[in-house]
C-alpha cells in the first residue's frame, strides 16, 4: 500500500446516506480508484489512489451527472490524510465551499425547486384561462423539474446504482402522465424537490455545528519578535513563538503562559463555564478568550495539532466510523428499496391481470408505492443522531470515537475509576496544620524556609499552602537533603528538621499526644511531616491528594443512572480505603496495571459493560480490556489515542454525562426508525387502499427524511 495516496474531497449536495452510498457506488468503479471512504455526516469523499491518477475531470463528470459538486480540499499529495482534516477548515473557500455555504436559495437545488414551483403555479393559473391548454402546461412544468432528476437516475443506474430515489422517482411521474395524472405528476416532482432542499437545508446545519468550532480560533496573531510585535497568520505560527494576548482577544494557538496573570474564559474550548486564572507555566488553549489582562503565551502546538483542531479532526473521523445500528440498517436498506419495487409491480399488474380490475386505478396505486420505497428517511435515521449528539458532546469538552462508542456508553453496568488525577486532584494539599508552642503560620513558614527550590510534591504542596495563607518565607541556611529521612538547614540560629515522623523519632521523643495525632493522620492515609525546632517538636504537617470537589456528585450521578463505580488503584491500599470512604464508593487497592485489568476482565463476567476510567498512561492494559476506555484529564496530554472517550475538563460528573448522552442518542434513534418505518407502513395500508394517492406517498417519504432530520438535529441543543 505506500504507493498509493490519499486525497479528500468536499462534495456539495450530498445530504443522506443514500447519496452517499451513490457517490461510492460510483467513484469506486473508476479507473485507478483503489479505495474510497465517503462520509454523508462531513460532506467528504476520501480517495485512495495510485500517485498521479485519480484525474481531477473524470471524478467530476461522473459526479456531476449524479447532481453533486466536487472540491479538493488543497489535500498535500503525501500524507493527505492528516494534514488535509485541517485544511478542510481553513480553506474551505474552494469550488465546492461556495455552494456549500452559499444561502439554499442560491444552490443549484434551491434555483431548480423555485424554478419548479415558478412552472407549477403558472400552469394552474393557465389552466384556469384557458382549460384547452392544462395539460400541455403541467406537461412544461413537470419537464422542468423532472428532466434533471431524470438524468440523474439514469447516471446512478450507470454507475451502478439502479435503484435510486431518482429512479423510483422518474418511474413514477412518466407513469402517471401515461395514466392521464399529469396534474398530480407535476405536484409530486415539486415536493420531492422541496424535501431535497430541506434535507439539504438540515444537513449543512450538522454539519456547520462542528465546523464552527475551527472558526472560535482567531485568522491572525501578535508576534513578539526581538523587541517588536507584527501581526501574522495563525496558522503559520511555530512551535516555540512568542505571542502578545490582550484583553478580550482569542488566544491564537495551544501555549504555555511565559508573562503575566489573567482570567482565561476557556468555555468556547472546554464548556468550563467560570473562567480559569492562569500564571506563567500554566497552558492554554487556542480558541479561548483573555478576560482581563496581558498574557504573552509560547506556542506548544501548530494550527494543525492544536486542542481544537485535533477535537473537530476526531469528531469528523468519529462521524465516519459507523454505528452498529446504522451497519444493521444499510443492509436492510439495500434489500428493501428492490423488494418494493417488487410489491409495487405486483400490485399494478396482479388485480387486473387475476380479479379483471381497471388497470388504471391499481397503475396508480403501484406507482404510489413505489413512491413509498425510498430509504431515505430510514438510511439517515441513526447517522443524523449520532453526527449531532458527537458535536454536542465536543461543545461540553466530551469527546466519543465514533457511534459505535457512543451506542455501548449507554448500556455500561460498572464503572472502574483510577484514583490519582482522576477521583482525586492529582497533587498532595496540605489539610491539616498543628503547631506545638507556636503559632500555625510560623510553622508553616518554617517549613516553607527549608523547602524552597524543591520540586517533590510533598514541599510544592507546603510552598503553595504558605503562599495562599501569605506567610513569609525567610531563606533558610545549610538546607541538606538526608535521603529516606527529610531535610536539615538552619533558621535564624535555630536548627530545623522537617521529615518523616519515623526520622523525628529517631531524633526527638515524640509526646504521647503527638504520636496519636501521627497515628490518626496516617490512617486518613494522610502523609506526615514533623517539624522540629532545636531539640523539641514545633508542629506536624499532614497532606493528601484529596478527591476533586465534584467526585462525590459524580459518583452518585452514576448511581443513580444504574452503574455501579469501583475504585482500582496502585496506591498503597489504607490510603486508597480512606479516599474511598469519603467518596462513599467499593476499592481495591495496591494494584499493579495487570491487576486492573484482571479486575475489569472479572467485571464483565459477572455481567454488563464496564468504562474504565483513567489518565490513561499506567492503564493502558485496563483501558483496553474494557469495553469502554474514557480518558480523564488537562485537554491536550489526555491520552485520546488510546481511550474510546475523554472528558476534557476532569470533572467525575461528566462520566454521567457521557452515559446522558449516549442514552439520549439512543432514544433518539428509536424514534427516528419508529417515524421512518411508522410513516411508510402507514401510507403502504392507505394506499392499497385506494384511501391516499401520489401526494401522501411522496410526503411520506420526504416528510420521514425531514422529520428524522429534525429530530436528531434536536441533540445538538443537548444539555445535561
Amino acid at each position: 500500500m505506500s504507493d498509493v495516496v490519499e486525497t479528500r474531497y468536499r462534495v456539495t449536495g450530498m445530504d443522506c446516506g443514500s447519496c452517499a452510498a451513490k457517490v461510492q457506488t460510483a467513484v469506486s468503479r473508476l479507473p485507478g480508484v483503489a479505495a474510497v471512504a465517503v462520509s454523508a455526516a462531513n460532506g467528504t469523499m476520501t480517495v485512495t489512489h495510485p500517485p498521479g491518477a485519480a484525474a481531477l475531470p473524470a471524478l467530476r463528470q461522473s459526479l456531476t451527472a449524479l447532481g453533486y459538486d466536487l472540491a479538493p480540499l488543497d489535500a498535500p499529495p503525501a500524507g493527505a490524510a492528516e494534514r488535509s482534516h485541517d485544511h478542510a477548515h481553513g480553506h474551505d473557500q474552494g469550488h465546492g465551499a461556495a455552494e456549500g455555504d452559499a444561502p439554499w436559495w442560491r444552490t443549484r437545488k434551491g434555483l431548480l425547486t423555485l424554478a419548479c414551483g415558478a412552472a407549477l403555479a403558472a400552469a394552474y393559473a393557465i389552466g384556469q384561462l384557458v382549460p384547452a391548454t392544462e395539460t400541455g402546461a403541467f406537461l412544461v412544468a413537470l419537464a422542468i423539474g423532472l428532466v434533471p432528476i431524470a438524468r440523474r437516475a439514469f447516471a446512478a443506474a450507470r454507475a451502478g446504482t439502479p435503484f435510486s430515489i431518482e429512479m423510483l422517482m422518474t418511474i413514477a411521474a412518466v407513469g402517471a402522465v401515461l395514466i392521464g395524472a399529469t396534474e398530480e405528476a407535476a405536484m409530486v416532482v415539486f415536493l420531492f424537490l422541496v424535501g431535497e432542499l430541506l434535507e439539504g437545508v438540515a444537513a449543512g446545519r450538522a454539519r456547520a455545528s462542528i465546523r464552527s468550532l475551527s472558526n472560535l480560533v482567531p485568522k491572525t496573531a501578535l508576534v513578539e519578535r526581538n523587541g517588536e510585535t507584527r501581526e501574522v497568520a495563525a496558522d503559520t505560527l511555530a512551535v516555540g513563538a512568542v505571542i502578545l494576548v490582550r484583553p478580550g482577544d482569542r488566544i491564537a494557538a495551544d501555549g504555555v503562559v511565559v508573562d503575566g496573570r489573567a482570567a482565561v474564559d476557556e468555555s468556547p474550548v472546554t464548556g468550563e463555564s467560570v473562567p480559569v486564572q492562569k500564571a506563567p507555566g500554566d497552558t492554554v488553549f487556542a480558541g479561548a478568550i483573555v478576560t482581563d489582562a496581558v498574557l504573552r503565551v509560547r506556542v506548544t502546538a501548530t494550527a494543525a495539532d492544536n486542542t481544537i483542531a485535533r477535537v473537530v479532526r476526531l469528531v469528523e473521523e468519529a462521524q465516519d466510523a459507523k454505528a452498529p445500528t446504522e451497519r444493521l440498517i444499510d443492509r436492510f436498506a439495500r434489500w428493501y428499496t428492490p423488494a418494493v419495487v417488487a410489491v409495487a409491480a405486483v400490485v399494478a399488474v396482479a388485480p387486473p391481470l387475476l380479479l379483471g380490475a381497471a388497470w388504471g386505478e391499481w397503475i396508480y396505486k403501484g406507482l404510489a408505492l413505489l413512491l413509498i420505497g425510498c430509504p431515505c428517511a430510514l438510511v439517515i435515521s441513526t447517522p443524523a443522531a449520532i453526527a449531532a449528539a458527537l458535536s454536542a458532546g465536543a461543545r461540553h469538552g466530551l469527546l466519543v470515537k465514533g457511534g459505535a462508542v457512543l451506542e455501548t456508553l449507554g448500556t455500561i453496568k460498572h464503572a472502574a475509576l483510577d484514583k490519582t488525577g482522576t477521583l482525586t486532584e492529582g497533587k498532595p494539599r496540605v489539610t491539616d496544620l498543628f503547631a506545638v508552642g507556636r503559632s500555625e503560620r510560623q510553622v508553616l513558614s518554617m517549613a516553607a524556609a527549608l523547602e524552597t527550590g524543591s520540586n517533590h510534591p510533598l514541599a510544592l504542596a507546603i510552598l503553595s499552602r504558605a503562599k495562599a495563607e501569605g506567610a513569609p518565607v525567610p531563606p533558610a541556611a545549610d538546607v541538606t537533603a538526608l535521603p529516606g529521612e527529610g531535610l536539615s538547614g538552619r533558621l535564624g540560629g535555630e536548627t530545623l528538621f522537617l521529615g518523616s515522623a519515623r526520622a523525628a523519632a529517631a531524633r526527638v521523643t515524640l509526646p504521647v499526644e503527638l504520636s496519636g495525632r501521627v497515628e490518626k493522620f496516617e490512617q486518613d492515609g494522610k502523609t506526615v511531616a514533623v517539624l522540629i525546632a532545636g531539640a523539641t517538636v514545633a508542629g506536624l504537617i499532614a497532606m493528601r491528594d484529596e478527591p476533586r470537589p465534584d467526585a462525590r456528585a459524580g459518583l452518585r450521578a452514576l448511581e443513580a443512572a444504574g452503574i455501579a463505580p469501583v475504585m482500582l488503584t496502585g496506591d498503597n491500599p489504607r490510603t486508597a480505603a480512606a479516599i474511598a470512604g469519603d467518596l462513599g464508593i467499593a476499592v481495591h487497592g495496591g494494584l499493579m496495571p495487570e491487576d486492573k485489568q484482571r479486575i475489569v476482565r472479572e467485571l464483565q463476567a459477572n455481567g454488563g459493560a464496564v468504562a474504565k476510567i483513567g489518565d490513561g498512561i499506567n492503564d493502558a492494559p485496563a483501558l483496553a480490556a474494557a469495553d469502554v476506555g474514557i480518558a480523564m484529564g488537562g485537554g491536550t496530554d489526555v491520552a485520546l489515542e488510546t481511550a474510546d472517550a475523554a472528558v476534557l475538563h476532569g470533572r467525575v460528573m461528566d462520566v454521567a454525562r457521557l452515559v446522558a448522552l449516549s442514552r439520549a442518542a439512543t432514544a433518539n434513534i428509536r424514534q427516528n426508525i419508529l417515524v421512518a418505518l411508522g410513516l411508510k407502513a402507514v401510507f403502504l395500508v392507505t394506499t392499497i387502499a385506494g384511501i391516499t394517492g401520489l401526494w401522501p406517498a411522496i410526503l411520506a417519504d420526504t416528510g420521514a427524511t425531514v422529520l428524522v432530520t429534525a429530530n436528531a438535529m434536536r441533540l445538538l441543543a443537548w444539555r445535561m
